[in-house]
C-alpha cells in the first residue's frame, strides 16, 4: 500500500562541502545521491583533513561562501567547474584553481585547496558544543573534538540524501518560538511540503520504509538525521543561535529530518509527488 505524504517543495545541491548550496528545479539522483552534490571539498593543507563547519572554531566562516556549478552536471560525465562567491562578493571559478585556492585561503585564514578527488581515508573534525545533554550512540559529548572518517570515495558525512518536512519545521518552531528554524540551517537535499493537517515530526515514521519520489526514484529511509553544531551557526540572513540545536535535543532526541539511501535511481523535479510505501 502506498500513501501520499507530500511533494517536493525545494531541491538543493551543495557543490562544495560546508558552503552554501544552490536551489535547482530538477536533478538526476544516482546511488551516490544528487548528481554534483558534495562533488568538491576543501582540504586543510596543514592537517590533510576535509574542511567542515562542524569544527566552527576553525571553519565557521565557510558557510559565508556560496558555491554553484557552472553548468548542469550529468551522471557519468566530467564534473563541471564550480563558481564560488566569497563573503566580500567577489566571484571566482575552479577553472583557475590556483587563484581560487589563494583567495579561499586568505578568506578562511588557513591554507586550503579545493579538491574533487576524495583522498584515501578522508576525514573531518567535529566539535561537540559546550552544551549539556548531547547524547549520541549511548555517550554524552560536551566541548570536545572527535574525528570521523567519510564513506570511501565520497565527501559525505554519512548518508547520501537528507530530507526535511515542512511539518517538522513548523512543529519545532511552535515548540521553540524564540528561535528561527530555517531549512538552510539543516542543509537538506529535499524539502518535503506535507499535506494540510500534517503535524509533528512526521518523517520519523518513515524510517525503515521506502519513499517513491516522482516516477522512478525510490529511497530507503534509513534513520533520523541527528543534528550538529552547524545548525547553530550564523550565515547570510541567519544569526548564530545555540537554541536551534538545543531544541532538537529537547524535543526530538537530537533529530530533525531523515537520512536516505537510493534503491532505484531516477530524475526528480520540484512539485513531484512523494509516496510512502508501507
Amino acid at each position: 500500500m502506498s500513501i501520499v505524504v507530500g511533494r517536493v517543495a525545494h531541491l538543493i545541491r551543495y557543490p562544495v562541502k560546508s558552503m552554501a548550496g544552490e536551489s535547482i528545479e530538477s536533478t538526476h539522483v544516482t546511488s551516490r545521491g544528487v548528481v554534483g552534490d558534495r562533488a568538491y571539498a576543501l582540504i586543510d593543507r596543514e592537517t590533510g583533513r576535509v574542511v567542515s563547519a562542524k569544527k566552527p572554531r576553525m571553519w565557521a566562516s565557510i558557510l559565508e561562501h556560496a558555491a554553484r556549478l557552472e553548468s548542469a552536471p550529468e551522471a557519468g560525465a566530467p564534473l563541471p567547474a564550480v563558481g564560488v562567491v566569497l563573503p566580500d562578493g567577489s566571484r571566482l571559478s575552479s577553472g583557475d584553481r590556483d587563484e581560487l585556492n589563494n583567495a579561499l585561503s586568505a578568506s578562511l585564514g588557513r591554507p586550503v585547496a579545493l579538491e574533487d578527488s576524495v583522498p584515501e581515508g578522508a576525514s573531518f573534525d567535529y566539535h561537540w558544543p559546550d552544551m549539556e545533554g548531547l547524547l549520541y550512540k549511548g555517550r554524552y559529548y560536551r566541548d570536545e573534538v572527535t574525528t570521523h572518517e567519510m564513506p570511501p570515495g565520497t565527501f559525505f558525512d554519512g548518508a547520501t540524501l537528507h530530507l526535511l518536512t515542512t511539518a517538522s519545521m513548523a512543529e519545532i518552531g511552535r515548540l521553540v518560538p524564540d528561535s528561527v528554524f530555517d531549512a538552510r540551517r539543516f542543509r537538506p537535499n529535499i524539502v518535503v511540503e506535507t499535506p494540510d493537517g500534517s503535524g509533528g515530526f512526521v518523517e520519523n515514521g518513515w524510517v525503515g520504509g521506502v519513499l517513491r519520489v516522482g516516477y522512478s526514484l525510490r529511497l530507503d529511509v534509513t534513520k533520523p538525521c541527528i543534528r550538529c553544531v552547524m545548525t547553530t551557526l550564523g550565515q547570510e540572513g541567519l544569526l548564530k543561535d545555540p537554541g536551534v540545536l538545543r531544541a532538537a535535543f529537547d524535543h526530538n532526541e537530537g533529530n530533525l529530518g531523515v537520512s536516505a539511501e537510493v534503491i532505484e535511481p531516477g530524475t526528480i523535479r520540484v512539485g513531484d509527488e512523494i509516496l510512502f510505501e508501507a
